[in-house]
Parts: structure tokens; sequence; C-alpha cells
């Protein structure tokens, strides 16, 4: 039995918001709360990223763009884009959480699998933030697992609710990631960019149709691409009672899709580090029920 390497930094969670924010900062250290007391997850699966440097992430974003956010010098509406106020816990917890995503695709490099208790900052362009994300950790991942030879094809395999439209645009200045979106139609970002592969889902739309679509377009992807790392964006908040999703899937359906990627990506011996993504909600343990099926669907694999 492999001890699937999980990936987290107090930080996550250490960000304080205005009250009445709609950003669930506290679902980090809840899940991994959850996780240890469901033994889901012991103290020893877990590692602590070390936070990337500027230098780290201007392989991918523009120099203005980090120099600005880390000096706390963006304009106002740079930070509204974006949706938080500047701090500098956000600071700290930007640059821990791009890196635990760079950590958990090298541990899965390694080990076959690798999980992440953050991560999913798909809104993310080049020389600007969106919808809660400021750089982008998917891109950087790639990117880096790239540039140290690890692999030579990256598939960013995004099944939030959103569309990865910051992935989309960072993907084509990249060579070797390849990017596909399964997203709601109607939800946000109102412009959507060109992924490699895009998938749109109308509003509404339940298991069967979103399963029988994540299935047939993985399996695509990896017959057509043959990538050597697979990143996985594991929202949830494709969730029939999420505040920001317009789609109507069950938790069961979260769990048969988490388990349906994984599996695919164990059976074609594809290393696999996922993220948990979006998950929006006022009740702090159904979301860690949500996210949680993810590292059920991992255990029950390995």
């Amino acid at each position: 039995m492999t001890l699937i390497p999980l990936v987290y930094h107090a930080s996550y969670s250490k960000l304080a918001l205005p009250p009445h924010h709609r950003f669930p900062t506290t679902k980090y250290a809840h899940l991994r709360q959850y996780l240890l007391e469901n033994q889901l997850a012991t103290l020893a699966q877990f590692h602590t990223p070390t936070a990337m440097t500027a230098q780290d992430v201007m392989q991918v974003h523009q120099r203005e763009y980090v120099e600005q956010f880390i000096a706390g010098t963006l304009p106002t509406a740079a930070l509204r884009r974006i949706g938080f106020p500047w701090s500098e816990a956000l600071v700290e917890r930007t640059l821990h959480s791009v890196a635990g995503t760079t950590l958990t695709a090298s541990l899965a490099i390694n080990q076959g699998i690798g999980l992440h208790l953050t991560g999913g900052y798909h809104h993310a362009h080049y020389d600007f933030g969106s919808g809660y994300c400021i750089f982008n950790d998917l891109i950087l991942a790639a990117r880096n697992a790239i540039a140290s030879l690890q692999v030579h094809k990256v598939l960013i395999f995004d099944c939030d609710v959103h569309q990865g439209d910051g992935s989309a645009t960072l993907s084509q200045r990249h060579q070797g990631i390849i990017s596909c979106s399964i997203h709601c139609k109607e939800n946000f970002p109102s412009r959507k960019q060109h992924s490699h592969h895009d998938i749109e889902l109308t509003k509404g739309s339940d298991d069967n149709l979103y399963l029988e679509t994540v299935e047939q377009t993985l399996a695509l992807l990896i017959r057509i691409h043959q990538p050597d790392l697979i990143l996985y964006d594991a929202g949830v908040d494709i969730h029939q009672n999420d505040d920001l999703g317009l789609l109507n899937i069950s938790q069961e359906g979260l769990f048969r899709r988490d388990l349906t990627v994984l599996s695919m990506a164990k059976s074609e011996n594809i290393p696999i580090a996922a993220v948990i993504g979006g998950g929006y909600s006022r009740d702090a343990l159904q979301l860690s029920q949500r996210h949680s099926q993810l590292f059920i669907a991992a255990n029950h694999l390995w």
C-alpha cells in the first residue's frame, strides 16, 4: 500500500478577510482536520512546501505584476478583480500555495500520486489575477516539471465548474502544456478563453451526463497527447448545493468523478497530481465532506 503524499501549509487558512466575504478561507484547515479525524489521512503523509520566490513566479508571470503584488502596490482595480484585500498574509499564503502544487507534482512523479489541500488558481493570467486567483499554480507546476526534465508533456485536466481561463491563455505560451477545461457554460468568467480543449456543459447538467463527459474526454486526451503527468483540478463547485456552481452533481457524483479520473491515470501508469480547486459553502462540514471525496477515491485505489 502506497502512503499517498499530501501537501499542506498552515498559511492556507491564515487569511483574515472582511466579514461576509464569499471566499471560504478556513476550508483548508477544516479539510485537514476532517481527514485526520476520519482516518482518511495520517500526519506522516503530510509534506510542507517552502515558499516560492518572486523569481520562480516570474518564469510564468510578468515581472511588474509579480513585484507589485509582493510589494502591495497593485492598483485598487487590479485587487478588486482578484477579489481579496492585500495583506502580508495574502502574499505568504500565495507563495506557499503555488509552491505546494509544484511540490505535489514532484511527489506524484516519484510516487504515482500526490494530493494538494489547496490549489487550482486557474483564473490567474500572465499579468493580472482574477476570481480569487493571483498566480497560476497549475502552469507553474507544469512548467517546473518540464524544466526539471522530469517530464516532456503535462495535461492540465480542469474539472472545476468555472473555465480555467488563465490556464488557457498561459498554456499557449509554454511548450508541452496541454490545457483542458470541463466547465459550466453559463458560469464565470463571462468571457471564455480558448483552452486546447474546452467542453462546455449547460446549467443543471446531472451526474450521468457529467460522468460520461469526464470519462470520454480524459480517455481521448490520454490517447491523443500521451501525457507524462496529469494535473487534475478536482473542484467541488460542480456540486448541486454549491454557492457559486450551476451544475446538478451529487456527492456520489463527485466521488465517482474523482475515482474515474484517478483510476484512468493509474491504469495508464501516468502520475497524477490533484488540487482541490473551488468549492463554496457557508457549511464547513459539508464542504469538507465534498472535498474529502478525492481523498476517499485515492485511498480506494492506492
